[in-house]
């Protein structure tokens, strides 16, 4: 596949929303989504003449921001760890409150919800957060996501149907919480 500067840009303007907004949704932090998505651009700049469209375009750029988000986290954590073990950061608030949501389309009164659900939703594993996020916040299909995840349908309604049992479980509990403390 060849990409001209023009053809680039199209496809920049295309899916820079939908890389934006997966990568907000798994690390809850509009700086960190946009540097995501700079970094996913800057390998699809790099990687595009290897795409072999056994995929859609649109999946495969799915798939590299999930694992730029992925890693993102990663690397977050290991900071986290390292800190915990003495090396100091130059942003310590940073390392600390990995999942402070601010995300902006959420109205000021349930922004203490969401940082709630996004939390419990930050704990699923990453196949479960997965398909949950491409499923309920982007509002894809089974078959899509099963294409994206490189999964069968029957794997994705599994890996959905687990998640949505974890998080019920951990949000009753969350929820009992919240409500004590009012």
């Amino acid at each position: 596949m060849s990409f001209d500067a023009a053809s680039f840009q199209e496809m920049y303007h295309q899916y820079k929303s939908l890389v934006y907004n997966v990568a907000l949704s798994y690390v809850q932090n509009v700086e960190d989504a946009e540097e995501i998505t700079q970094d996913v651009f800057m390998q699809l700049h790099q990687s595009i003449a290897t795409f072999k469209n056994l995929s859609t375009l649109k999946t495969w750029i799915y798939r590299i921001t999930i694992n730029k988000s992925l890693d993102f986290l990663k690397h977050k954590k290991s900071q986290k760890r390292f800190f915990i073990f003495g090396k100091r950061s130059e942003n310590e608030y940073e390392i600390q409150n990995i999942s402070t949501f601010e995300h902006p389309g959420i109205l000021l009164e349930n922004k203490e919800k969401s940082k709630l659900l996004f939390g419990v939703i930050n704990e699923l594993s990453e196949n479960q957060k997965t398909a949950f996020i491409l499923s309920k916040i982007d509002g894809l299909s089974n078959p899509e996501i099963a294409s994206i995840m490189e999964l069968t349908v029957s794997s994705v309604e599994s890996l959905l149907f687990r998640a949505k049992d974890n998080l019920k479980k951990k949000l009753g509990n969350k929820f009992e919480e919240y409500r004590k403390k009012k």
